[in-house]
């Protein structure tokens, strides 16, 4: 691999945590949070468990990819390539669709958080502003700033959420009670749900782009990388944590429902407005707002850089041409696909096939990337001392296993929408 001429090689510093906070709050956006806090409204704490299944899911996944990434010198996206061509043939279709429908969706998340706060204008004007202000902050490709702003955004929405929290004086009892792995009758899918969706998305694969960004590229940077790793989830699971104590003492004690999709973040402020005053349901709106950014730029920056490398490798294109880097041509239009023709849809509204091919296409990426993480990591496409160990295997195995069964129902929801 020939070294970047703008990544400096200075030692590994254990202060220096980034990469890690950045995958993990872009993975949990507004949909992990109403997913979250419906559980909550449903079943009280009794899906806790769950919770932290899905943040050590998540943090072995991310490990894999990052240490691959280290012990290689390769991008994931290198690694699927040498299992052959058809990786090439699902993620190309996959990245160009995701991007068009997520990007239309995260405006409108972003947007209808802003309209909640600020009642002028309307939800896809918002929207509109919230897309070319995230195109803004990652468009000259400025690893640091984007990371700053992403740690901003962090510390916003876990305050807000933990804040929420607190007020509602959890019972700790029935906390603890929560961590025991107890299934609800008929809470199946909610389980799968919540362990799935804690961060669950491709920006989970992006990891290993940012630590290039940061410039953490050799194995020398492993014990900083899983610091980072570690840190991040950990932060992950108790802002997750949060969500869903707000919504087993709020919600499910008082038998209150709220709207699903992104409207229900909206409600659950109005509940906090009325139980704690205004200021309480304007705080949960920034936050929610945070969260919904925070996705959505590090998105914009993430997915990007996976598509430059994508389309240069295919074209190929050297690992450290320009046009595969950040700020490169390919990473340009890629922000430009995510940011203006998803606008259409959010004055003309979905079409229902692209729905569709978004539902399915996207509902087997989590079991692509533990299926192809375990081929890579366990052969010789990975050096042997950073390849899997047993317990890792396992892990990964079980994580196979769960991701497939939530694809399994996925799929199901995505067809029965279109008949």
């Amino acid at each position: 691999m020939t070294q970047r001429p703008d990544i400096s090689p200075a030692e590994p510093k254990w202060n220096l945590v980034g990469p890690g906070l950045v995958v993990a709050a872009t993975g949990v956006g507004a949909a992990d949070l109403i997913a979250t806090t419906v559980a909550g409204s449903k079943y009280g704490y009794a899906l806790l468990w769950a919770v932290v299944a899905g943040c050590i899911m998540k943090v072995i996944l991310v490990e894999g990819a990052g240490r691959y990434s280290l012990a290689t010198g390769n991008t994931i996206f290198e690694g699927w390539s040498s299992l052959g061509r058809w990786t090439h043939w699902y993620f190309g279709p996959y990245i160009v669709i995701w991007g068009f429908v997520y990007g239309a969706a995260g405006m409108a998340g972003t947007g209808l958080a802003l309209y909640s706060l600020l009642p002028f204008g309307s939800v896809a004007a918002w929207g509109i502003v919230s897309g070319l202000l995230g195109m803004a902050l990652v468009w000259s490709g400025r690893y640091d700033l984007f990371e700053k702003v992403l740690t901003a955004m962090v510390i916003l929405m876990f305050v807000t959420m933990v804040l929420a929290a607190a007020l509602t004086l959890p019972n700790l009892g029935e906390i603890a009670a929560g961590l025991v792995p107890v299934i609800p009758e008929g809470a199946m899918i909610n389980v799968l749900s919540v362990a799935g969706g804690v961060g669950g998305t491709i920006t989970l694969a992006a990891y290993g782009y940012w630590l290039r960004e940061k410039g953490w590229h050799t194995p020398r940077f492993m014990k900083v990388m899983r610091l980072d790793n570690g840190i991040a989830y950990l932060v992950t699971g108790i802002f997750v944590i949060a969500t869903l104590i707000v919504g087993a003492e709020l919600l499910f004690s008082a038998q209150i429902a709220i709207g699903s999709g992104d409207q229900g973040m909206v409600d659950l402020a109005g509940v906090l407005a009325d139980r704690y005053g205004d200021w309480m349901g304007k705080l949960f709106l920034v936050g929610f707002w945070a969260a919904s950014m925070s996705s959505l730029v590090g998105v914009w920056n993430g997915v990007s850089l996976m598509f430059a490398d994508f389309f240069g490798h295919v074209q190929g294109k050297p690992h450290d041409h320009p046009d595969r880097l950040s700020g490169g041509r390919y990473y340009k239009f890629y922000i430009f696909w995510l940011t203006f023709p998803p606008m259409i849809m959010l004055f003309l509204g979905q079409p229902v096939y692209l729905i569709l091919a978004y539902g399915v296409l996207g509902a087997l990426f989590m079991p692509f990337m533990s299926v192809t993480l375990l081929w890579i990591l366990n052969t010789a496409r990975t050096p042997a001392e950073w390849r899997n160990g047993t317990l890792t295997n396992i892990m990964m195995g079980l994580c196979t296993l769960a991701f497939a069964a939530l694809a399994a129902d996925q799929l199901r929801g995505a067809i029965m929408r279109v008949l």
